[in-house]
């Protein structure tokens, strides 16, 4: 079946929606195989609730290559409560909304940057609100960008506009501008205390967006602050019910940035260099093992592991978006000082595939994945 191609990241094709109903009438009924859920009568794991934290676009040279320099929180008292991994990638688009939307749905896909697109794929939070029949409440995104109200919902046709999480983005919503993270955060533990959800995403934007405004100064204070409050919500979810003693907490960012001497360096992002694609993982939580991991995983691999967590399934075919043709001069993100649009030029092909991410073993003890038949 030939895909509707489209010659702008904006310029969508009126033929797109009808490819994907046609697509999902033939490929549905594989769709429902899947091994993310484990063999029936397992002891369930402790976690109840995944919350995950995507602290935008921060660089290695800034903060894991230079311990405990800006990160004091999270390479000293968090790196021994979790495991940490350092051989952690975005081998897919280094950009906002793309490293948002692997982490959310499994897939790496180009997508455009400033939230006019939705993913191709249903995310963890809809598969876990339709299986587990709990309101949107239980679910949400909690975020400084406004445009990753995206994450919410997906273009897909048999999932659009339905089990959507709830959405807490940017200053009142998609349009309204970024927020400071320290009002982010404050947002997040306000609705924690209040509807108590299984998942969570949130994302601070500082670092990323003093980065694409050219302060460097604020850059780096951007990553001391999001440093500290990492560790003011691990300590939030350890002291309060119901999150005390069930609660896993990924730390990551979605895209890393060039390297000195490469396309404006660390204020800008978006190609596959080294300083884009490195990434990290850092991952807290009652079943898991302490240390660092030197496999190596990437952003795709999230979700898959969030599914095994909460105990839901997802689809094992996906549709993927495949660039057929890209230019790509800046992979620049709205900055809460100079809004501007990408320069991201895409034609794109639609491919479907088996899901790519993939179950982090690495994290739960030998005796535990035994217990769970992997």
């Amino acid at each position: 079946m030939e895909a509707p191609k489209r010659t702008d990241s904006t310029s969508g094709s009126i033929d797109l929606r009808k490819w994907l109903i046609n697509l999902f009438v033939l490929v549905l009924p594989a769709a429902l195989a899947t091994c993310t859920a484990p063999p029936a009568g397992t002891e369930p794991l402790r976690t109840q609730h995944v919350v995950i934290l995507v602290i935008d676009g921060t660089r290695w040279s800034e903060t894991w290559a230079a311990t405990p320099g800006l990160i004091p929180n999270m390479s000293t008292t968090l790196r021994r409560e979790g495991s940490f991994f350092p051989n952690f990638l975005n081998d897919g688009y280094t950009y906002t909304n793309s490293g948002h939307t692997a982490i959310i749905t499994g897939v790496n896909q180009p997508i455009d940057n400033y939230g006019d697109e939705l993913p191709a794929n249903p995310s963890i939070f809809q598969y876990f609100l339709k299986q587990s029949g709990k309101p949107a409440t239980a679910a949400w995104i909690v975020s400084s960008k406004d445009k990753l109200h995206i994450l919410a919902d997906t273009q897909r046709p048999d999932w659009k506009g339905t089990f959507n999480p709830s959405v807490n983005a940017g200053v009142n919503g998609p349009g309204t501008g970024y927020r400071m993270d320290s009002l982010t955060l404050v947002e997040a533990k306000r609705i924690l205390t209040t509807h108590k959800p299984n998942l969570m995403l949130i994302n601070f934007m500082e670092p990323d967006g003093y980065a694409h405004a050219g302060n460097e100064e604020n850059y780096l204070r951007g990553i001391v602050r999001t440093d500290r409050y990492a560790k003011q919500l691990w300590d939030f979810l350890n002291e309060n019910e119901p999150f005390k003693r069930n609660t896993t907490l990924f730390i990551t960012t979605d895209h890393g940035r060039h390297l000195d001497g490469i396309n404006g360096g660390w204020m800008e992002h978006g190609d596959n260099c080294a300083g884009c694609q490195q990434i990290y993982l850092l991952a807290l939580g009652p079943d898991f093992n302490k240390g660092e991991i030197a496999t190596r995983h990437t952003l795709i691999d999230i979700a898959p592991t969030v599914a095994r967590l909460l105990n839901f399934e997802m689809d094992s075919v996906v549709v993927v978006p495949r660039v057929d043709t890209t230019v790509v001069e800046l992979a620049m993100d709205t900055t809460i000082v100079a809004p501007r649009r990408d320069s991201i030029r895409l034609e794109i092909k639609m491919d479907t595939t088996v899901l790519q991410g993939s179950f982090i073993k690495e994290l739960f003890p030998r005796k535990r994945l035994k217990e769970l038949g992997l």
